[in-house]
């Protein structure tokens, strides 16, 4: 079972991540990173930072899915968006992808990703426990 801390000795976590995360034994996996596609390849929520955030939630969660993993599986996150504020505003849809203990996180303001349309990409590390982990055939 994953464990968080939160030591007392720097500042409280304000929103769904946590200053550590501890997970017992598992199948450690580094997923590219994900941005607002729909499985055709097209953006989904063109300007629309909190509807990007939900696809790239969701897409996360669909690839864990293929490999026996779920969002609780996810140890780290590392999110790059445009505009810092906007992303920021979208933390409860965080909230319906996360429950503690909460994946460690670290969000980047970044000038434009690959497509002037996408507005959030995140990338993730997950350990999924032996029992569930599935490899992928092929």
């Amino acid at each position: 079972m994953a464990k968080s801390y939160d030591p007392p000795t720097v500042w409280k976590p304000f929103g769904a991540f946590s200053m550590v995360r501890i997970n017992e034994d598992g199948q450690l996996i580094h997923l590219k990173g994900q941005v607002s596609l729909d499985r055709e390849g097209q953006v989904v929520g063109k300007g629309d930072m909190r509807a990007q955030v939900r696809q790239t939630l969701e897409n996360i969660k669909a690839v864990l899915a293929a490999v026996g993993g779920e969002m609780a599986d996810i140890v780290s996150l590392t999110q790059y968006a445009t505009d810092i504020e906007r992303f920021m505003a979208s933390g409860d849809i965080r909230k319906e992808f996360f429950s503690e203990p909460y994946p460690v996180t670290t969000t980047v303001q970044i000038v434009r990703l690959y497509h002037p349309d996408l507005q959030i990409e995140i990338t993730a590390i997950a350990e999924i426990p032996r029992n569930r982990f599935r490899m992928p055939a092929g």
